[in-house]
């Protein structure tokens, strides 16, 4: 049923766009996982998702895409003695160090908190923390690294770039308005009762830099990184089996999202840090777009059966942060409640 019949849908009420915010931020950075075994971790990440390893220690790896210019877009750290594995922060570049600067400024203006950490393979890297509690990273630049696009040591590299993060947010509504104020655009919506239960934000031109769902958190629900084609998720799919990681299987998919026609699989990788690869979004800079807004029946998969539990429920706890329960209630039918209702009618 497309939008425009949707009689009784109530949209939510979205924030106005700013179009020039107090500091530039361009794009998804990278994210920052503590892993138990560091060499299992690589190689699910190399073998599997195909990155790049640009570097790595005993205790830390850095990765990137076969596209990518820069040092990493993902760092795997060993856990302490003790510790769960976690996401320690996701990460967003700015366009200069200048603007590093005017970021501290604005969050001390508005008591937010905000520090200034050190990172191999960064330069100053100003952290801050969103209204759920999430940990950001903010950097102009890393070390510069040559682009693997169609060398023959990597023909067989998936991954391509980092693309977005997915939170789990307890309360889409109220941390909108904090990205909006960062110059983050809204593509869409997923709304319920005119209330946001998910929200993609942008900010280098595609559908979504960073998306927030209702839930439990915050934690990291995904990263996303961008294939080619949907034959490069298929063989993903093959590689779990051929390196010996069919414990772990797929969380989702592959199938084909309802909103932007994008191919894509979930996997969970050896700590249950969850990535999902995909093959494109469609293009939102133009200034006159407006945000769409559907109701979840709307913005489901298209075909495929339900979606487990385990998706809507489970995340990466950040570091150091509270939990909190979603405002609303789960808001999709699931692959349990898809095989119960089967089982009674039998």
């Amino acid at each position: 049923m497309s939008q425009e019949h949707q009689t009784d849908f109530k949209k939510a009420q979205l924030p106005d766009p700013v179009f020039y915010p107090p500091f530039n931020i361009t794009r998804a950075s990278h994210t920052l996982l503590s892993v138990r075994d560091l060499e299992e971790s690589v190689r699910f990440y190399t073998g599997v998702i195909g990155l790049l390893v640009t570097e790595q220690s005993d205790a830390a790896a850095y990765l990137r895409g076969a596209e990518e210019a820069c040092h990493h877009s993902l760092v795997l750290r060993t856990c302490a003695a003790g510790e769960e594995p976690q996401c320690d922060a996701i990460g967003f570049r700015v366009l200069t160090d200048g603007e590093l600067d005017k970021a501290y400024e604005w969050a001390t203006e508005r008591t937010i908190h905000a520090q200034w950490v050190d990172r191999p393979f960064q330069s100053r890297t100003l952290r801050l923390i969103d209204p759920a509690g999430t940990p950001l990273e903010f950097c102009a630049h890393m070390p510069v690294v040559d682009r693997q696009m169609g060398h023959k040591e990597v023909s067989l590299a998936f991954a391509k770039r980092l693309d977005h993060f997915q939170v789990l947010d307890p309360n889409v509504d109220r941390s909108t308005p904090f990205y909006v104020d960062l110059g983050f655009r809204i593509s869409d919506a997923i709304v319920i009762g005119g209330e946001l239960e998910a929200c993609f934000f942008w900010r280098k031109g595609s559908v979504s830099d960073l998306v927030l769902m209702e839930g439990a958190g915050p934690r990291l629900h995904h990263t996303a990184y961008l294939v080619r084609k949907p034959d490069d998720i298929l063989r993903a799919c093959d590689m779990i089996g051929e390196l010996g990681f069919s414990a772990l299987m797929t969380e989702e998919g592959p199938g084909r999202h309802g909103m932007d026609g994008a191919y894509y699989i979930y996997f969970r990788d050896p700590d249950g840090h969850r990535v999902e690869l995909f093959d494109g979004h469609y293009q939102t800079i133009d200034t006159e777009l407006e945000p769409k807004q559907y109701p979840p029946n709307v913005a489901a998969p298209p075909w495929g059966l339900p979606t487990l539990e385990s998706w809507f429920e489970e995340g990466s706890v950040f570091t150091d942060t509270e939990q909190n329960p979603p405002r609303n209630p789960r808001f999709a039918p699931t692959m349990e409640s898809y095989i119960a209702e089967k089982s009674g009618k039998n």
